[in-house]
């Protein structure tokens, strides 16, 4: 009964932790990392930063837990969390956050460098407090201005590689913050009737899904234009190119298709070609990096 009990808490700290969330942007800060540095960085300075960032975003995650518990409660998607099932209990939640989120500023202050624990701080109390307390309950625009604090893993990965934020990290800090309202007004839409019932005004609650669409539509134009930036400035090559073309002709596809298709499966489709298209970006970004670091040396 107790290892049921052991495996149970694992599971539920776990999941306070959005494992899912955080690797995403866990893999963006380590390309950011990787792309700020010929060849390979300090193996040192990786594996701390790594963790550092990664342990701050699931600090960020767990108190986003503790804070939205009540909403939580009310939709399918999220009523079977830790907290709203009881199998925690704020104090759990809060405690872990702390410690997890301590441990990480200590790590990147000690072993990376102050300024990089600055900007995560910084990211954390973004995400966790500004957005969750503020942003998302206050205006249908929530996701597009509190999609800062997500796109800041690649800056925070180039800087604990370099200790200084260069233009080429900021542009893939936009990319993730004009990925950010579409790849979440699609998983909105899907879900709008749950967003209404929790009282959280996102867009297709209060501007309706037809709106929506148009947004998510012109989103992935001018998200098709930011990622051939990378490869217009030098910083990437055609493998990238030919990579974010392709990809971004089939993001703007999904994003007609759901004018077509009106259903709630096809926006849930959108939602997850978006989580793969961002992979794969930042993946192309990598493979071309190396690509060109080979050829010239």
């Amino acid at each position: 009964m107790t290892n049921n009990h052991s495996t149970l808490s694992w599971k539920n700290y776990l999941e306070l932790c959005k494992p899912k969330v955080v690797v995403l942007l866990v893999f963006t800060a380590v390309v950011g990392m990787l792309l700020a540095v010929p060849g390979m960085p300090p193996i040192n300075l990786l594996i701390y930063g790594t963790l550092g960032i990664g342990l701050a975003s699931s600090s960020a995650a767990a108190i986003n837990h503790f804070i939205d518990q009540k909403a939580d409660a009310k939709m399918a998607r999220t009523h079977n969390r830790p907290l709203p099932t009881g199998d925690l209990n704020s104090a759990n939640v809060l405690i872990f956050a702390a410690i997890i989120g301590l441990v990480a500023m200590f790590i990147l202050v000690v072993f990376v460098n102050t300024l990089t624990a600055v900007l995560t701080f910084i990211s954390l109390i973004g995400y966790a407090i500004i957005y969750t307390i503020y942003l998302k309950h206050m205006t249908p625009l929530n996701i597009v201005i509190g999609g800062a604090a997500g796109a800041a893993p690649p800056v925070l990965g180039w800087c604990a590689m370099t200790g200084e934020v260069h233009p080429h990290a900021l542009l893939l800090f936009l990319i993730i913050f004009v990925w950010t309202p579409p790849h979440f007004w699609a998983l909105a839409i899907a879900k709008r009737k749950e967003y209404a019932s929790a009282g959280i005004p996102m867009l297709p609650v209060t501007h309706g899904p037809h709106f929506t669409r148009i947004q998510i539509l012109l989103y992935t134009i001018l998200l098709f234009i930011v990622t051939l930036l990378p490869y217009l400035t030098r910083m990437s090559g055609v493998i990238y190119l030919a990579t974010t073309v392709i990809l971004g002709l089939g993001f703007i596809f999904y994003a007609i298709k759901m004018f077509r298709h009106t259903d709630d499966k096809t926006a849930m489709k959108a939602f997850f070609y978006s989580i793969n298209y961002l992979m794969l970006i930042f993946a192309a970004l990598l493979i071309d990096h190396y690509f060109l670091f080979t050829f010239s040396s």
